[in-house]
């Protein structure tokens, strides 16, 4: 049974590995284009070492180029087989092993040492002298049974073997299961005859495997409390794993880096409708008949941008917050996997930000427009990174009244398109002329079976029939009416 690893423990490869990519995916975008489940369902039938990989390129972007190994697996069936069978062990593993392998970044930079070093601190010295333990104690046993002074220190000694199994079983439980998972890596490396380092690594396996002697049932006990053997092991192994550390890396990356892959393979061979991506230059997107995902009845998209950003309108449920993640999303899987979920998708390999759920925040005494204006903020330094982004922005600013979010809005968005590519969705239409020197004006329609983009600004609203189709008071709506007509300044339609 596959051991339930939480999200942390998926993201703890991330954290820890070295910086790469022009620019990393940030927590709120992350949760605004539900990428988490988008990654579950991507990652399906990988093991915590998959996993981690494919967090890692879909935090951080790898280039459209690298999805080699992806299109050679998908053209062999064969192949994917084989690399199952090959790799099905990876997923007995009770515990990740980035955080005995890799050393942080922030405690990488803040020393002096190398970042090829372990995490593990060195074992101690004293560790070398433990056999004396045991064989005191037996000796002294033995000693007992002709001379009954010597039960006293055969019993101290047993105490002390007592006290130094309760003081390290944790860290033994623990450290068995990292060691178990690091021989199944290793057994995975062991098992691509072509890639380099195999034999080493099926060396580092027995070595980290305990002999059948000291597991055997009925023995396993007294080679434990009476020999020590468990702590033995412990110390040896921990040893080898810190003297061999940048193999292991090496190791962890080959044998994740192809969990990875025949996850993405066999994701694919499953799709009905996806492309490869083409690389495109900064300001230009082009997605026919994109999909979102995780919407298997979702509406197709046509979306095309070169130059410029986009304001986008469109009256109430139509999909417009749908649009914006099916773009973000797809943005970043043609970034990440080479991919989109599209007929074709030209696009550019930048990162993508997100602003789609601010809210009060009770707990922190943050209000709406409090949260917008940090979102606001956050947004604003990113786009002073040399790096140019893609910025995906539904309603901006709704947190205030209609005048100064339109002022907000305006200033912020101006200062977004100067420095990047941004999308965004509001129904403050008035914004679309203020914008017109950085934005393309563009309406969200149904036609026939998928949504179109088509320049123009929303101009019949729908927010009053919808009030009237949810079963409120006609003459609560007919004073909604009359309301919205003076302050419009002109006549509706009856």
């Amino acid at each position: 049974m596959e051991y339930p690893f939480p999200d942390s423990a998926v993201a703890r490869y991330d954290e820890l590995a070295a910086s790469s990519g022009n620019g990393a995916v940030d927590d709120q975008s992350w949760q605004d284009l539900l990428l988490s489940p988008y990654l579950a369902e991507v990652g399906a039938g990988a093991s915590i070492f998959g996993r981690q990989v494919l967090y890692r390129r879909l935090r951080r972007g790898a280039a459209l180029a690298s999805s080699g190994p992806v299109r050679a697996l998908l053209a062999d069936s064969g192949a994917r087989e084989r690399l199952a069978l090959q790799l099905a062990p990876l997923r007995k593993a009770s515990a990740e092993v980035t955080g005995s392998l890799f050393v942080a970044v922030a405690d990488a930079a803040a020393t002096t040492a190398p970042v090829e070093q372990s995490p593990l601190p060195a074992v101690p010295r004293w560790s070398a002298w433990l056999w004396l333990v045991p064989l005191a104690f037996l000796a002294s046993a033995v000693a007992s049974v002709f001379w009954l002074s010597a039960l006293v220190p055969a019993v101290l000694l047993s105490l002390v073997l007592m006290a130094i199994q309760i003081a390290f079983h944790a860290r033994i439980q623990q450290w068995a299961a990292i060691a178990e998972a690091l021989q199944l890596q290793l057994y995975a490396h062991s098992r691509q005859a072509d890639a380099p380092g195999a034999a080493h690594a099926a060396q580092l396996r027995a070595g980290l495997a305990r002999n059948a002697f000291s597991t055997a049932p009925g023995v396993a006990e007294y080679a434990d409390w009476v020999m020590l053997a468990n702590l033995k092991h412990y110390f040896a192994t921990r040893r080898l794993v810190r003297d061999h550390a940048p193999f292991l890396r090496e190791s962890y990356e080959l044998a994740a880096g192809l969990d990875a892959d025949l996850a993405l393979a066999r994701h694919l061979s499953a799709q009905a409708h996806w492309c490869w991506a083409e690389e495109g230059w900064e300001q230009e997107i082009h997605l026919r008949a994109v999909r979102h995902p995780l919407l298997p009845d979702a509406q197709p998209l046509e979306l095309s941008l070169e130059g410029k950003s986009a304001f986008i309108s469109g009256q109430n449920g139509i999909g417009k917050s749908t649009l914006l993640r099916t773009v973000g999303l797809n943005l970043l899987a043609a970034r990440a996997f080479g991919f989109c979920y599209a007929e074709a998708a030209r696009v550019p390999n930048l990162p993508v930000y997100a602003s789609m759920h601010n809210e009060d925040a009770l707990d922190g005494g943050e209000s709406l427009y409090q949260s917008e204006l940090r979102r606001a903020h956050e947004l604003l330094a990113l786009a002073k990174e040399p790096q140019r982004a893609v910025f995906i922005i539904d309603e901006i600013f709704r947190g205030t009244n209609h005048l100064e979010s339109v002022s907000a809005s305006a200033a912020v968005l101006e200062q977004l398109a100067g420095r990047g590519t941004v999308l965004v969705s509001s129904h403050n239409v008035v914004l679309a002329q203020l914008l017109e020197t950085c934005c393309l004006p563009l309406l969200v329609q149904k036609r026939a079976d998928r949504l179109v983009l088509t320049p123009g600004v929303l101009a019949e609203t729908n927010g009053l029939t919808l009030l009237a189709q949810a079963g409120f008071d006609p003459s609560l709506e007919q004073r909604a009416r009359d309301v919205y007509k003076r302050l419009s300044g002109r006549l509706l339609p009856a």
